[in-house]
């Protein structure tokens, strides 16, 4: 099997906050490209790889989203050549201080090869800082200090900065990737292009197995906005059945939460009202005979992934949910074990192989 590490460092090293997903996209268009028949582009920026199926035309079609988008910062003003910035997606300001990231900046001064000021943003390194205790306001200085007091520095002189920056510039996370001990990865936006990689690795396994239905692997945008681009993939595709794969929460120390599972001991299979019944036991089934490692995953409601625009968009798709065991989600220090990535692949593979015509006609929502 193919090792998937080389691509994911390089993946989760590129920007591509909601919204602004091109340089990823461009990575993974790169790399699935001779695994499928066709690729392209959605109108709110998803990818789209096509691989066909064997079947009988028309053929059903199985989905699977995993978006590619990243949390991050934008600026909303420049404070005597320091940049205050908001977020794009869910960031914990506690764990900010001290990160580096990336200015991409827009500005009429900015120079050098390939800046062409918005639509062709020029990255400046910079570092998130907070003041001083004595120069907080007071209610902060001996709690975790909040967004709206933390700063960007890029080190440049004010006059600089303005020249260079502008008010809505994206800011991204610029931690660099770290192999740990026992084949884990932190770093950066693992939080979802683990779940890329997973499909990635499906998409290979694929090419050596005959597979009925047709397969549209879709890395979604907006997924930490609002889930849009699931919304509007789904909508634009149509497929008979979806798949979202995304990460969840993985078990740190003293963590003895329901909601959270060990890394390195295989993917979660959920179940709950937003996956359908029928492909909950079918995967978890395939996952016992060919002893494939998994947690079930308990989602009493809303399970905060593409699978809810999935499985409301037009008359209802039935849909599953795939997760991969993650600790310290939503933060530049992510961590993740590349066997659960690479089992979760082999588990989508080995299901999508076994989908036969007439499976629809095969399940009720209470199987």
């Amino acid at each position: 099997m193919t090792d998937i590490l080389p691509f994911l460092k390089v993946l989760i090293s590129a920007p591509g906050l909601s919204g602004y997903e091109d340089p990823a996209a461009r990575i993974i268009e790169a790399k699935w490209r001779p695994l499928v028949n066709e690729i392209s582009r959605g109108k709110t920026g998803s990818l789209y790889g096509l691989a066909r199926g064997t079947g009988p035309a028309p053929r059903p079609s199985v989905m699977v989203a995993t978006h590619m988008d990243a949390i991050g910062l934008m600026v909303t003003g420049i404070t005597e050549g320091f940049l205050r910035v908001t977020e794009v997606g869910g960031v914990d300001a506690r764990v900010l201080p001290g990160t580096p990231v990336t200015v991409y900046a827009s500005g009429a001064g900015v120079t050098g090869a390939g800046a062409t000021g918005a639509n062709n943003p020029s990255p400046l390194p910079g570092v998130v800082v907070q003041p001083s205790a004595p120069l907080l306001p007071e209610e902060e200085r001996d709690e975790p200090v909040s967004l709206r007091n933390l700063l960007v520095d890029t080190g440049l002189l004010p006059s600089q900065v303005a020249e260079l920056v502008r008010i809505g510039d994206v800011v991204a996370f610029a931690q660099p990737p770290m192999e740990l001990s026992g084949e884990t990865l932190s770093g950066h936006t693992l939080d979802n292009r683990a779940s890329v990689a997973a499909l990635t690795i499906c998409l290979e396994e694929l090419l050596a197995q005959s597979h009925s239905w047709d397969v549209w692997a879709v890395a979604t945008s907006q997924e930490e906005v609002g889930l849009l681009g699931a919304s509007s993939s789904t909508f634009e595709i149509h497929p008979t059945i979806a798949i979202a794969v995304d990460v969840t929460f993985g078990k740190g120390a003293s963590d003895t939460d329901w909601r959270t599972f060990p890394i390195g001991k295989g993917p979660t299979i959920a179940m709950g009202p937003n996956m359908h019944p029928a492909l909950h036991k079918a995967m978890q089934d395939l996952a016992d005979r060919l002893e494939i490692p998994y947690a079930l995953e308990y989602t009493p409601t809303y399970s905060g992934t593409d699978a809810w625009a999935t499985q409301v968009a037009a008359e209802g798709i039935p849909t599953l949910v795939l997760g991969l065991p993650l600790r310290y989600m939503h933060t530049p220090v992510e961590v993740v074990a590349l066997k659960d990535i690479q089992r979760a692949g082999r588990l989508l593979a080995a299901f999508i192989a076994i989908l036969q015509p007439d499976f629809m006609e095969k399940i009720n929502w209470d199987n």
